[in-house]
């Protein structure tokens, strides 16, 4: 019986086989290691909605946990949560009143209005790297766009000092790597997650410092406002929310943006129609995002008793929640593995669902539509480069491109 697997190394080089695969033939089971796995976009948006469904996977019943769940570091962050201990974990993996509080206090830099005081940064930073790139005439995407561009931006809304980017590429490499399920980590990855997290505790912790005997306009003061004010953060909340934003500000940005170019680059049609039609910049990176599904699953773990998909489980149960394959459901996306520049409605989970709700969506979107509207406007075209193969990070959740080279014609 068809199954999840994530020892195939084909969910890293072209998971949507697969994906197909097993939404036609077990879109709900459970695997030999022990989780639910849930490939339908109906299964999964009923997940990510109920609140019975729970983000903390301290909540996993020991009796269901997945194989190789159970760790003594989770049982001993467990206690220290009962004892009162301050809680080190991000927001993304809890649930409210804390991550209520914690995304509250954050959720003002991402409004509409915020992230648009961003776009001339955005767009002097893309024409900065494009004209370095349009020279070349052959450009490896990854390294001369799609990466640096987001972590300027997420350092700049930040206040992180331009200097200091390149010195977060591995860190934050090995710390996105680090978001797979660790029950699906060897222990050099775990290990080498946790180097990369002390080294920027070190990192940060010197910032807050700078930030708390002179503040400035930018995030990190505002969030050491906010640990010094009524509204606390612990110094374990404030060094994790610094970390989650840098990281998942920047890394699923890098994805989106280099598997968008990498899906016009193989459809010349649909990358001369959005040339033509600026009226697409509205819906495009959507689908974009909709297709290249930066986050590819995502976990959940029931407080009480569901039925999903038909399926009756108890609380406890730990679910795994194929996006990637909810994304390309023909149920509810006519034509599906296509490029649909002008889709829409477009009810794609790539942004997730419910209280988890990507925080940083109106910041993506802005990034795509400026990023990937320039390269179009200036170039008559752009392609796969010959004899290239885009190569994968062998990342499960935050799947993305490692390298892709592109010929471009400049307009």
């Amino acid at each position: 019986m068809a199954h999840f697997d994530p020892a195939d190394p084909r969910w890293v080089v072209d998971p949507q086989p697969l994906f197909d695969e097993l939404r036609e033939d077990a879109p709900v089971h459970l695997t030999p290691d022990g989780y639910w796995v849930f490939s339908r976009h109906a299964d999964c948006l009923s997940v990510l909605r109920d609140r019975r469904a729970s983000s903390d996977s301290l909540h996993v019943d020991p009796e269901r946990a997945p194989r190789g769940f159970s760790s003594p570091r989770g049982a001993e962050t467990a206690e220290a949560i009962r004892r009162g201990e301050p809680d080190a974990r991000p927001f993304l993996f809890r649930d409210p009143p804390d991550h209520t509080r914690l995304r509250g206090l954050v959720q003002r830099a991402f409004t509409p209005r915020t992230v648009a005081q961003l776009t001339g940064f955005v767009e002097r930073e893309c024409d900065r790297l494009l004209d370095d790139a349009l020279e070349r005439g052959t450009f490896d995407v990854v390294d001369g766009l799609a990466w640096p561009l987001p972590v300027a931006v997420i350092c700049e809304l930040l206040g992180v000092p331009a200097e200091d980017h390149l010195e977060f590429r591995a860190r934050s490499a090995a710390l996105a790597r680090g978001l797979d399920p660790e029950f699906l980590l060897p222990p050099e990855l775990i290990e080498a997650r946790d180097e990369a997290l002390l080294e920027f505790a070190v990192y940060f912790h010197g910032l807050f410092e700078q930030r708390r005997r002179s503040p400035s306009d930018d995030l990190l003061s505002a969030l050491v406002a906010a640990h010094d004010g009524e509204d606390r953060l612990s110094d374990e909340e404030l060094l994790s929310t610094a970390i989650l934003l840098l990281v998942a500000g920047h890394e699923t940005t890098v994805n989106l943006l280099s598997g968008g170019a990498l899906a016009l680059a193989r459809d010349q049609d649909s990358q001369a129609r959005w040339r033509k039609d600026p009226d697409l910049d509205r819906t495009a990176p959507d689908e974009l995002l909709r297709l290249t599904s930066p986050v590819q699953l995502t976990g959940r773990t029931l407080v009480e008793d569901m039925v999903v998909g038909g399926e009756p489980l108890e609380a406890g149960t730990f679910c795994m929640l194929l996006i990637g394959g909810a994304n390309r459901d023909p149920e509810v996306f006519e034509d599906a593995s296509s490029v649909r520049l002008d889709r829409e409605p477009n009810p794609h989970l790539g942004f997730g669902f419910g209280l988890h709700h990507c925080l940083g969506a109106p910041l993506a979107r802005l990034e795509a539509r400026i990023v990937l509207r320039r390269l179009l406007d200036r170039t008559s075209s752009f392609h796969v480069a010959v004899g290239a193969t885009p190569s994968y990070r062998p990342n499960f959740v935050l799947r993305g491109l490692e390298h892709l080279d592109v010929t471009v014609a400049a307009a």
